[in-house]
């Protein structure tokens, strides 16, 4: 939280809204998208652990590695016999017995022991390197996926910034329509009905207006969520406005063809997951490989009938072995083959599908970007003949010519027009991020 509070401090520095109150805290944030996204990447949680993952992915392959290296170990053992073994001897014809052994038994050896062909540990590390390169996909995947629902809570909040702009200007507008009408009625100059019709008017805009504001609120609230931020007081202004992504509509467009998922994490995961088995299917082939290794022996032992520990005799013996196994049969090795198998068979058809799934989705969002393109043209146009027709009923009814039903359904028309305009720019750059998202566009 520190580095957070640290990143606002310098936002508000650059843009000159230091709080001014004696905790130093900012009240205020002006941002933009890439800073957003920014935050976001550094403090979301989610990002964090997928982050982590990686770190730990990469911990278990050097857990792998140290198989490889030399093991050493102390064992000690004593033993307490309870009852000795008896022999019966006969020396010119007379019996003896004999006890064999000791009443105590020390022993004492330093084992150490090196694998010196080892296949299946060597596959096992050889499949901990696919892991971690699976564990960094995840990673970029996740950041993927927390740049797209910034990018588009950004958008929303655009979105619900400049509707709430509209309804305001439709409600000052409202409001001076009726102050207007009101005098004049006073004065007898329009009816009652026309002075109760614009107090109608005014009346039905400001439920939909606070409705608006909090819409705002609420956009700018999961924004800070997906940023990390988790101070209340803090509260966020969003820069710009949907006008702003305008230009980027009427750029070259594209077709599925022009794009590929070669970036595409999706399908990357399912490549990555793919290799995994094909390695853990060499792993359980190794299964069927002989292992050898060496080891060295250093053993001290003693043995004794009383417990003068300090007056004891060790006697040292080393060793060096070599053990080789061979493995002849074991039926649960050829059940894992099976079902590595199955599975391998199952992935892929499960990566062909989510392939083709991919490219409906792609050729969507193109259609969807296509179609908000050819309809700016349209909505622009609307938002031009509506502030005209909202200005000639205007004139009309100041000239007794109109009626206030045509000017209230003029405000409603140039209201309508500019909802519809932000709408088609708001279609536009989400289904872009969607896009971008899908083809793994950093």
């Amino acid at each position: 939280m520190k580095r957070v509070k640290l990143i606002l401090e310098i936002l508000l520095c650059g843009c000159g809204l230091m709080s001014a109150t004696a905790q130093d805290k900012p009240d205020k944030v002006r941002i933009n998208l890439q800073q957003a996204i920014d935050i976001a990447l550094s403090e979301n949680p989610v990002v964090k652990v997928a982050g982590q993952e990686i770190e730990l992915k990469k911990a278990v392959m050097e857990e792998a590695k140290a198989g490889l290296l030399p093991t050493a170990e102390l064992n000690g053992s004593y033993s307490r016999t309870l009852k000795k073994q008896t022999m019966v001897m006969s020396f010119g014809g007379q019996e003896t017995t004999i006890q064999i052994g000791t009443d105590n038994n020390y022993n004492g050896a330093m084992v150490v022991s090196l694998p010196i062909f080892a296949p299946a540990l060597y596959r096992s590390i050889n499949l901990s390197v696919t892991d971690i390169e699976l564990a960094v996909e995840k990673s970029r995947a996740s950041r993927l996926d927390m740049v797209n629902q910034v990018t588009k809570a950004y958008y929303q909040a655009l979105m619900a910034q400049d509707s709430y702009e509209v309804l305001l200007k439709s409600l000052a507008q409202a409001e001076a329509n009726f102050n207007v009408i009101n005098e004049r009625y006073k004065l007898g100059g329009v009816s009652e009905y026309d002075k109760i019709r614009a107090d109608v008017q005014v009346r039905s805009l400001k439920p939909t207006v606070v409705s608006a504001r909090n819409g705002v609120n609420l956009s700018k609230l999961q924004l800070k969520v997906l940023m990390g931020l988790d101070d209340k007081e803090t509260e966020l202004e969003i820069e710009g406005n949907l006008k702003d992504y305008e230009h980027e509509m009427s750029e070259r467009r594209q077709s599925a063809g022009d794009l590929s998922l070669a970036n595409n994490s999706d399908l990357l995961q399912l490549d990555l997951n793919a290799d995994l088995l094909r390695k853990s299917l060499s792993l359980h082939k190794a299964a069927f490989l002989p292992t050898l290794g060496a080891q060295y022996n250093y053993t001290f032992t003693s043995m004794n009938n009383n417990f003068e520990i300090t007056h004891y005799q060790w006697f040292p013996s080393s060793s060096v072995a070599l053990s080789l196994s061979i493995p002849l049969f074991k039926a649960g090795n050829f059940k894992k083959l099976k079902q590595t198998h199955i599975q391998m068979n199952q992935l892929r058809d499960t990566r062909e599908n989510a392939e083709n799934m991919l490219y409906m989705q792609m050729s969507s969002y193109l259609d969807n970007m296509s179609a908000s393109s050819e309809q700016l043209a349209s909505n622009k146009e609307s938002v031009q003949q509506a502030e005209k027709g909202r200005l000639i009923a205007q004139k009309r009814y100041e000239v007794g010519k109109g009626t206030i039903l045509e000017l209230n359904d003029s405000e409603v028309a140039l209201m309508q027009a500019q909802l519809t305009y932000n709408q088609s720019i708001y279609d536009y750059i989400t289904a872009r991020a969607d896009l971008d998202k899908i083809t793994g566009k950093n």
